[in-house]
């Protein structure tokens, strides 16, 4: 019997616990065929303070922590020697989760040796040229690459066409979702209404959320919800600079609104949970659009109803499980929020066609097949 196949997947995300859902999903469906190993930052600055690095009980990948400097400003962090050395340890293949024009992705194909298949995984769907050295070192990562991995189809039609990119194999691959943590949970939903002190029996809830920043829309969203005529009450969870600005909304709308911040990633499920409808009105800005909109996924697989913006990646996350709105037109935004808090047979289609999108496109088990079937196909056509 051949050995199996050894693969490094490495990235500074991975510092936290349910960031390396994919990466358990990949050593699972790994088999006998794969055998795969986590590194992360042993330390990393977040955003409720300093994350340590700690085994998940029971996640089927070696961990290895590896140290990381400067990573208070992401373009310009670095690994330490330790990565280094765990990258000459003979991998068939290095699933590098950094962007290939920071100066970690640069150490990345610097130190993957020659004879390992060299994969980037990137978000980027805006057409950027980027100054040096960042230009410099994307050319220099990407000439060393084997393939690339764009995690959706805006950030594949920014990038197939770019000579670095075109010239080498690519498959667009969601991150997915780990539909064991995100799963309607009518527990939960009723436990945080009630810590929220609303009742049961009150007006649906339309919720957010996200990072409190101008382009995630939220501007746009108070303004359709000040024309709704269907009596609502509303969920804002993140955080953010725009926190003073939200909180001082919430305090005129009485006990119709909440906005909840400090929020750990264990305890998203549960606040997606008490939702009815989740909003996504993202703003496409000169800098930004959406790359994903992880909300959106995991939203669908809590059965929870989605209206989302026509910004970047969210039309082609949503497809027909959603509603898709011009991100500019805010009558539209009020008109279908009302729609859907007046219709319940909607929502609970809504709900069931998200629920089969997210188990037929985005489960772990899928997305991490896709991955191990590329790297597989690199590893083998060397």
């Amino acid at each position: 019997m051949s050995r199996p196949l050894r693969l490094l997947t490495l990235g500074h995300s991975y510092v936290v616990g349910t960031n390396r859902a994919l990466a358990d999903a990949m050593a699972r469906a790994g088999g006998g065929r794969w055998e795969v190993t986590v590194a992360a930052p042993d330390a990393f600055p977040g955003d409720l303070g300093p994350i340590r690095l700690a085994a998940v009980p029971g996640e089927a990948p070696r961990l290895e922590p590896v140290p990381v400097h400067g990573a208070g400003r992401i373009h310009t962090m670095r690994y330490g020697s330790r990565l280094r050395a765990l990258l000459r340890e003979g991998w068939d293949a290095v699933h590098c989760w950094e962007e290939p024009f920071i100066a970690a992705g640069a150490q990345v194909a610097a130190w993957t040796p020659r004879d390992a298949r060299l994969v980037y995984a990137t978000f980027q769907n805006l057409p950027k040229r980027y100054p040096p050295p960042f230009g410099w070192m994307e050319r220099y990562a990407m000439r060393r690459a084997a393939g690339w991995i764009a995690f959706g189809a805006t950030v594949e039609e920014t990038l197939r066409t770019r000579p670095l990119y075109q010239a080498r194999p690519h498959r667009v691959i969601s991150p997915g979702v780990d539909t064991a943590r995100f799963r309607p949970d009518a527990e939960a939903r009723g436990r945080v209404r009630e810590a929220l002190g609303w009742s049961a029996d009150g007006p649906l809830v339309i919720g957010y959320l996200g990072r409190f920043v101008p382009e995630k829309g939220i501007t746009l969203l108070l303004r359709a919800l000040a024309g709704a005529r269907q009596p609502w009450r509303v969920l804002l969870v993140g955080g953010g600079p725009m926190e003073g600005e939200l909180r001082a909304w919430a305090a005129g709308q009485g006990d119709r609104a909440r906005v909840v911040t400090g929020v750990r990633h264990e305890e998203v499920p549960a606040h997606l949970n008490a939702m009815d409808l989740l909003c996504a009105p993202s703003q496409t800005t000169a800098r930004w659009r959406e790359q994903l909109g992880r909300m959106l996924l995991e939203a669908m697989a809590c059965g929870v109803p989605v209206i989302g913006s026509d910004s970047g990646e969210v039309p082609h996350v949503l497809a027909d499980a959603g509603v898709v709105v011009a991100e500019a037109d805010g009558a539209a935004w009020t008109r279908e929020i009302d729609r859907l808090l007046a219709d319940s047979g909607e929502r609970a289609a809504m709900a069931a066609r998200g629920l089969a999108r997210v188990e037929a496109e985005f489960a772990l088990p899928v997305v991490a097949r896709r991955h191990l079937a590329f790297f597989e196909e690199l590893v083998r056509g060397a």
